[in-house]
């Protein structure tokens, strides 16, 4: 961190990298854990159930992914808030 508080721009860059390859990431195991359980979120079906529930997957992976990369740069940097 910087003298004035604020972290340098070269370590934000990497949270938003980081936050961005494992919010795919996470959004591609989602999708690949409902298919594995049966929830097709872009099956010919419409806005069915097994619709629903593989899109929420889908959402849970992704927000996961960025959750955990905000984890790894505070534990290493410290919160990019202060």
């Amino acid at each position: 961190m910087s003298e004035s508080g604020r972290h340098p721009t070269r370590q934000l860059l990497l949270l938003g990298l980081a936050q961005a390859v494992l919010f795919v990431v996470g959004a591609l195991l989602g999708r690949w854990l409902g298919l594995a359980l049966g929830f097709d979120a872009f099956g010919a079906g419409g806005y069915s159930n097994s619709a629903i529930f593989g899109i929420l997957l889908i959402g849970l992976g992704g927000g996961g992914g960025v959750q955990l990369a905000r984890a790894w740069y505070t534990r290493k940097y410290g919160s990019p808030r202060d």
